[in-house]
């Protein structure tokens, strides 16, 4: 059996990192609560900017510590809600289709993505994904540290953990599958088989048709 590998946003919904991270921002639980929130979110962001030019390891890191001191419990209290307003609204029409194409021909689904993995799972239920592999926050004592848990989902670094998860799962990374919309993605995309281009940036899209990889376009939201 092989597996078909999915970026998340971008590719099956129309949403990046920032998106939950903005409705988490705004529900901490009182106005005041959210304002501060939200002005170290501001005073982060041309870090934040300047990372995601240059190395988006860099920029999840910087991304959720913003996440720090914000506990446990209510992550999860409050990710049913996220999934439920911004997530899933936000789901390509055709991602169901490429899903369910790739579970027909007996693949293992699985979503690699940069989000945080209790939102990303919310999706996998969802859409019917297999497996999950995310970015998980670290806590100590129910608190977020603002650190995320090794390995960091991010850039060049998913095509390592491709192949562990490949190696790990008996799967032959030439009989597999991997999709996404991000040129920084290409390494990714060029440790299987069979990789494709969906909803592509220019970039990405040049560089799928120089190789001739398929570029697949999703049909407005489900």
């Amino acid at each position: 059996m092989p597996a078909s590998y999915f970026d998340v946003d971008g590719t099956l919904i129309r949403t990046n990192l920032l998106h939950p991270t903005a409705f988490y921002l705004l529900n901490q639980g009182g106005p005041l609560r959210a304002l501060k929130r939200l002005g170290r979110a501001a005073l982060a962001a041309p870090m934040m900017a300047l990372s995601e030019l240059r190395d988006r390891r860099a920029f999840n890191e910087h991304l959720y510590a913003i996440y720090e001191g914000m506990t446990e419990d209510r992550l999860l209290l409050l990710a049913d809600e996220a999934f439920e307003k911004v997530i899933e609204p936000a789901i390509f029409k055709g991602a169901r289709d490429l899903i369910r194409t790739s579970k027909d021909r007996d693949h293992r689904v699985v979503f690699v993505s940069g989000s945080l993995d209790f939102l990303v799972q919310r999706l996998a239920d969802a859409l019917g994904a297999d497996d999950v592999i995310a970015n998980r926050l670290e806590f100590r004592k129910g608190i977020a540290t603002g650190k995320l848990l090794p390995p960091v989902v991010a850039g060049p670094a998913k095509a390592k953990i491709l192949r562990d998860h490949a190696r790990e799962h008996g799967f032959v990374l030439d009989d597999c599958y991997a999709y996404s919309d991000s040129l920084s993605d290409v390494p990714m995309l060029s440790v299987v088989g069979h990789p494709a281009a969906v909803q592509p940036d220019a970039a990405l899209e040049r560089l799928a048709r120089a190789n001739q990889w398929p570029v697949l376009r999703m049909d407005g939201l489900s």
